[in-house]
């Protein structure tokens, strides 16, 4: 697994949201979408990533209302990234010491191209892990 690179194994799909959008709304898109995460902008800022690990966390399990709760308020402002063409070991380093599940993936100038997620690293290191599905692709994680 230390050989590929980041690029050969993220997911291309970024979804973007406003941070107004409200946590049902972003739940449809995902739901939609087939995705675990989106990435929040504030304008033309980023400003952070929901995963459907928030929506559960800070939403849900508070009894925040779905329909009035945005999902600036809930999300992860501190993200990560790393460049597309590190290898999948550094990734897979960098979400130990960080305790994350996923990455946004950038290139050289720091454009943001991608998602690496545990998931898309399980498929890369056995394709036939409980990850894979028939489409070839991870499931919402």
């Amino acid at each position: 697994m230390g050989g590929v690179r980041v690029a050969d194994v993220m997911t291309r799909q970024v979804v973007y949201l406003p941070s107004e959008t409200t946590v049902d709304e972003a739940a449809r898109v995902m739901k939609e979408a087939g995705i675990g995460d989106v990435v929040v902008t504030d304008g033309a800022s980023l400003a952070g990533m929901l995963t459907d690990r928030d929506i559960v966390v800070r939403a849900v399990a508070e009894n925040a209302d779905p329909t009035t709760t945005t999902i600036g308020s809930i999300i992860t402002r501190e993200v990560v990234m790393i460049e597309q063409f590190c290898t999948t070991g550094e990734a897979t380093a960098l979400m130990r010491e960080r305790g994350i599940r996923r990455v946004l993936v950038c290139d050289s100038e720091r454009k943001l191209v991608g998602i690496v997620s545990l998931s898309d690293l399980a498929v890369q290191l056995d394709p036939t892990s409980v990850f894979s599905e028939v489409s070839g692709q991870a499931p919402i994680t």
